[in-house]
């Protein structure tokens, strides 16, 4: 795990300085582990294992007496030094959103005096929190260590939001697991003086009366192609590593090759990999990475390197059945002479909610449902390059919420409803329910956009109490679809919510609506918590899944492909198989034209079912671990409500199963928080409390009353 922390306050030294030249002599408190990137009046640390090239900084002579003004970039960052040098005196000025425009994932903190300015991604994969401390404001990109320095206890509403609310940032405000500890929203920077903070945007948000102006959907695509295709040029140019030295190869094993040795160690292969299951997303990575023309140092200036080939990865689950086309189409495409294949075959020890270790496990910043998933990602990382590509976030970043057919109707755009609503009808099959399909779905659609923010979020607050009651099974498209039609609703777990949680999640939305706030267009406001909703999953998963050496990279969350994204017209977005045509033009900008059939078919279904099968085989462990849970103490959950509900969707009971991977996530979450000893923090001043030590009962008093 990797972080960044640092503080600004009215104090002139917190004896940091001496730890520079590796004295301890005034050093009251760092945290451990860490490498200090500059020190008092405003220190900043980089903790964990940062490789070297991803750590820059850079700092600008100034006149005697000016203010120093420097600059840290943390992460795969592909700007130059001479362009940082730019971005800080631009920053120097006030234009954040220099920061924030190279290629690359990563975080950029700026000292101008005693002037802080760190900045979030648009995304939320690299989050900013903070937290008020010792007379100033503690900020990291962490949340776990700021609760260790505040001695924080757990925030059981905000849980609480997490599980009734997960995708409406109005009930889960700007608040994490841990009381005091806030993140900053996507898109907007944290500036601090003096222990004085403020948040601010640095992205224009569209007027909900006035639309932006709209790119042609040629530009707007091939913005989408360069976008991406430089994010990708990022990763291959950074330097290469090799994973760290690990158990020697006890020798042949029968049945395992060299690779599956070493995945079995816990290794990394060296140099570029990517995942490769068959969709349109890990394959356009794997495909550009492997042929991307340009690249010096390559024979004809083609491939990942001089006669390396990029290892991709296939993961194939022997438990069920129903994704043989994703193999085919994966076996197709890795005939590329640039790529070097490897099936991943797992049975069940590789399924969901297998192997859960309830409090020696991976401890995560928050809960989050790839716990539940962490064998089998690990599996499959395992078996990958120290430098990993993932398609995660593509189908958010890309693809149409169905919320925005509420901003064509917005915008007067009635006749480019027709094909999305079309394919709804035809995805419900030849039935008398498909004929009234797109009627009622353009219903729904003309009742959002007439619908106001404050409105909206008032019936949504005055419907989630009878969540737990009026929660619909969602069995196809048309019916998701005319869910999400909606400036909120109840995530899938709320059904199994008790009363008071609730209630209170429910106040929150009241409150949220009379606040004021800057009011988007429902569609761009609901795909925006979305992606922002994945984002913060898929960083988790890095954490929960982590491979020691090993980096993940999801270009499609970097800053400028959202941003190249967002240009999209909402008319091309909204169009069936827009996604797959989108990264078809991508791969064809690159001069790759040859795509099995199939590309860019969903496969929703087999997930349901590896899901639906983990649960059944795992059904006694589950079982055990909702016996007497922390989140029943709470007063979150009772505790038979859920074990009978984990009873019969094992048994084929159409429930929503996600939602059951949000409670058992969260609730391993607990424990393993709960278990916890030790802190992030060491030194003469450093806290002696780990953090939320007892809150789950007081928290529940709180609750009640």
């Amino acid at each position: 795990m990797r972080w960044l922390v640092g503080w600004s306050s009215i104090a002139a030294s917190f004896g940091t300085v001496g730890a520079v030249g590796g004295s301890d002599e005034g050093r009251t408190m760092h945290p451990v582990g860490s490498q200090l990137l500059w020190g008092d009046p405003d220190p900043l640390w980089a903790v964990g294992d940062w490789r070297p090239d991803e750590i820059r900084t850079v700092r600008v002579d100034t006149a005697e007496g000016a203010p120093t003004a420097r600059l840290a970039v943390l992460g795969c960052c592909g700007a130059t030094d001479e362009q940082l040098r730019v971005g800080l005196l631009a920053a120097r000025g006030g234009a954040l959103r220099h920061l924030t425009a190279w290629t690359g994932s990563y975080t950029a903190v700026v000292q101008i005096g005693r002037r802080i300015t760190v900045a979030g991604d648009l995304a939320g994969a690299r989050p900013v929190f903070y937290t008020p401390w010792a007379g100033g404001t503690a900020y990291a990109t962490a949340a776990l260590p700021l609760a260790d320095l505040i001695e924080a206890q757990l925030d059981i509403g905000h849980l609480a939001a997490l599980l009734a609310c997960p995708e409406t940032p109005e009930a889960l405000r700007d608040g994490t697991p841990y009381e005091g500890v806030k993140r900053i929203p996507p898109g907007h920077a944290l500036i601090l003086r003096e222990g004085s903070r403020e948040i601010t945007g640095y992205e224009a948000v569209a007027s909900l009366a006035v639309a932006a102006p709209e790119l042609d959907p040629v530009s707007a695509v091939d913005g989408v192609r360069d976008a991406l295709v430089e994010a990708v040029r990022a990763r291959l140019l950074a330097p290469r590593h090799a994973p760290e030295t690990l158990p020697p190869d006890p020798g042949p094993v029968p049945g395992m090759g060299p690779a599956e040795r070493r995945a079995a160690r816990g290794a990394p292969v060296p140099g570029i990999g990517s995942d490769l299951s068959g969709g349109s997303a890990s394959a356009t990575l794997a495909l550009l990475a492997a042929g991307l023309p340009g690249l010096p140092g390559t024979i004809l200036g083609h491939g990942t390197g001089a006669g390396e080939r990029l290892l991709a990865v296939t993961f194939n689950d022997l438990t069920t059945r129903g994704h043989e086309d994703e193999l085919e189409r994966a076996r197709v495409i890795a005939t590329n002479p640039r790529l070097h294949h490897v099936v991943v075959a797992a049975g069940e020890e590789a399924l969901p909610y297998a192997d859960l270790d309830l409090e020696s496990g991976p401890l995560t910043d928050e809960p989050a449902p790839s716990l539940v998933l962490v064998e089998r990602n690990r599996r499959r990382l395992s078996a990958g390059s120290a430098d990993h590509f993932v398609g995660d976030g593509a189908r958010q970043v890309l693809d149409a919420h169905p919320a925005r057919l509420a901003d064509l109707l917005i915008d007067r755009r009635r006749r480019h409803l027709v094909r999305p609503v079309a394919a709804l009808a035809k995805a419900e099959g030849p039935s008398a329910h498909s004929l009234f399909v797109p009627l009622t779905v353009y219903r729904a659609a003309r009742r959002l956009a007439r619908t106001s923010y404050r409105t909206g979020l008032e019936a949504a607050a005055g419907r989630l109490p009878d969540a737990n009651r009026l929660t619909p099974d969602l069995d196809t498209p048309a019916d998701a679809s005319l869910d999400a039609l909606t400036w909120s609703r109840p995530g899938p777990a709320a059904r199994w919510l008790t009363g008071e949680a609730l209630a209170e999640v429910s106040v929150r939305l009241q409150e949220a609506a009379i606040r004021p706030t800057s009011v988007q267009r429902p569609g761009e406001a609901r795909a925006r918590a979305a992606l922002a909703r994945h984002a913060a999953g898929h960083r988790i998963l890095e954490q929960a899944a982590e491979v020691r050496s090993q980096r993940l990279h999801a270009p499609f969350l970097d800053n400028q492909v959202v941003r190249a994204a967002r240009a999209l017209p909402e008319s091309l977005r909204v169009q069936p198989g827009a996604r797959a045509a989108i990264l078809r033009r991508v791969l064809a900008g690159a001069g790759i034209h040859e795509l099995p059939p199939g590309w860019g078919t969903p496969s929703q279904a087999t997930s349901t079912a590896v899901t639906r099968t983990g649960l059944r085989a795992s059904l006694p462990e589950l079982i055990a671990l909702f016996d007497a849970p922390l989140l029943a103490d709470a007063g979150l959950v009772e505790a038979r409500v859920v074990r009978k509900a984990l009873r019969a969707a094992s048994e084929g009971e159409p429930l929503p199963l996600d939602g059951l991977a949000d409670l058992a996530s969260t609730e391993l979450w607990l424990r393993r928080l709960i278990s916890r000893r030790g802190t992030c923090w060491t030194g003469t001043a450093a806290p002696r409390q780990r953090a939320v030590a007892g809150g789950v009962a007081p928290a529940r008093r709180s609750l009640q009353g």
